[in-house]
């Protein structure tokens, strides 16, 4: 439309034509062509590309060093070093924690979590089944752990164990509709309320040599299906590493690349050539057949007559290599929702202030999972132990107060301050403004505040005993914690 067309329509001599669309993200004109305009279900677009995706995931966290650092920062910021620590904290009617029933509790996780009576397999400890737990889903975006439950108190006390499956024991070609109106969909049944009700399990890993293999049903109680969901009607995961996979594969396949055109440029090789084209003669064959001649460092050799020697340099790594694996480095970590810095180890050009502002969002998405798998797992696993346990009679306590004893709290790993003095200071100042608690700050860094005065109780009675007296020294920052040691 040109002026004269805009001052008529403007004015209402003629209609204005408007070609807008109501969202511009909806087009599909040329350069749209690509994008695709069709939705399917949640399940449908799972099924289509799981097992793909799984074994793509896994190839990279065999071949590829970010692929595999992404799952080990998994483990080492959602478990940490000593797993997630249980402190049960049943309470008495006065509200008072009942110190006997949580000492007998704790006393007897702690037996449970040896590997002989918590994994059926006596391979894995408690500690190692977390770690597990969470570098899987990581990886293949979910896991399956089934619940056995026994009273042969011969062969465990507390009559419960686990058993960790792969995904791959669930087909997600497994789908069926039943006579009784519930309805299979990749291997697992639903009710009509879509309440889930049985796991069909592989009894044999499909990608093992076998002639046959044969479906196990399996109650949901006894299933821990863990997975993050990302659509209400979403039943199976997906690998976290998923939008960040093609990047990581192609990253890979440049490094290659690059290493390998170095490697030839650092040699700086060329060739012989002649005006009339003569036969090259050369002085060996490779096994191929094709002829060749051998340099040595050092060595200076006349040409035959009529020869010249055209050099062959093809100048790599590039100029913007570094530029370039930065760059998309920065892509892969956003996919995997952690910090360039950490994924790539590079804390080349950081400060106080870049680096705290990036670890503290960091440190909120690993709570994010912290959270997610207690409430998923640890929960759960705590759960059906105690019940368990105190049916065989391994805890001695009245079963019709289960859920009095049901009260565990999970001591999750904390972060160290990036800056020491700074960060304790600045803590200090929000505890005496009120705006924060000691127990916030000790959750913060992953320890339980009853545990400490529990410590400093002990050590005050310790030191008191041999006649020992420490200060604190009396400095304005730290007069608080002078403080807290006289109470």
């Amino acid at each position: 439309m040109n002026l004269i067309e805009k001052f008529l329509a403007r004015h209402g001599y003629i209609k204005q034509k408007n070609n807008r669309r109501s969202y511009t993200a909806a087009a599909t004109e040329r350069l749209f062509a690509g994008w695709t305009t069709t939705s399917r279900t949640a399940d449908e677009d799972i099924r289509r590309t799981l097992k793909i995706i799984r074994a793509r995931a896994r190839e990279l966290e065999r071949n590829n060093d970010y692929a595999k650092k992404f799952l080990k920062l998994c483990v080492v910021n959602i478990v940490g070093p000593n797993g997630m620590g249980m402190q049960n904290k049943a309470k008495d009617f006065n509200g008072a924690l009942d110190k006997l029933a949580n000492d007998q509790i704790e006393e007897a996780w702690q037996e449970w979590s040896k590997k002989k009576n918590c994994d059926i397999s006596h391979e894995l400890s408690w500690i190692d089944m977390q770690r597990l737990f969470i570098e899987t889903v990581a990886r293949d975006g979910e896991i399956l752990v089934r619940k056995i439950k026994s009273n042969d108190v011969n062969d465990n006390k507390f009559g419960f164990s686990l058993q960790f499956l792969e995904a791959d024991h669930l087909d997600e070609n497994f789908n069926k509709e039943l006579p009784n109106g519930n309805k299979i969909k990749m291997g697992i049944e639903f009710d009509n309320l879509n309440r889930r009700i049985a796991y069909y399990i592989l009894t044999k890993h499909p990608g093992s040599y076998t002639l046959s293999n044969k479906y196990e049903r399996i109650p949901a109680k006894d299933i821990i299906h863990a997975y993050i969901k990302e659509r209400p009607s979403q039943s199976r995961g997906i690998s976290w590493m998923h939008t960040a996979m093609t990047r990581l594969n192609m990253l890979g396949g440049y490094e290659e690349a690059e290493l390998v055109a170095a490697r030839i440029s650092s040699a700086k090789m060329g060739f012989f050539k002649t005006p009339t084209g003569d036969e090259y003669i050369g002085d060996a064959k490779t096994a191929e057949g094709n002829l060749i001649t051998e340099v040595e460092p050092g060595i200076f050799e006349q040409l035959p007559a009529g020869f010249e020697f055209q050099t062959f340099d093809p100048q790599h790594p590039a100029g913007n290599f570094n530029a370039f694996m930065k760059t998309t480095l920065k892509g892969i970590a956003s996919g995997l929702c952690v910090s360039y810095n950490s994924l790539a180890s590079d804390l080349e050009s950081v400060n106080y202030s870049s680096i705290r502002a990036g670890s503290i969002e960091e440190r909120d998405m690993w709570r994010i999972f912290q959270n997610w798998m207690i409430e998923n797992f640890c929960n759960e696993v705590f759960t059906d132990w105690l019940n368990m346990a105190m049916l065989t009679g391994a805890i001695t306590l009245p079963i019709s107060k289960f859920e009095k004893f049901n009260k565990p709290k999970w001591q999750v790993r904390g972060w160290q301050w990036t800056d020491p003095l700074k960060d304790a200071k600045a803590n200090i100042d929000a505890i005496n403004a009120g705006l924060k608690t000691r127990s916030m700050i000790v959750g913060e860094q992953g320890y339980d505040i009853e545990e400490i005065f529990e410590q400093l109780l002990a050590e005050k009675e310790l030191a008191a005993k041999y006649g020992l007296e420490f200060k604190v020294p009396a400095e304005p920052g730290f007069k608080l914690l002078e403080e807290e040691n006289h109470v």
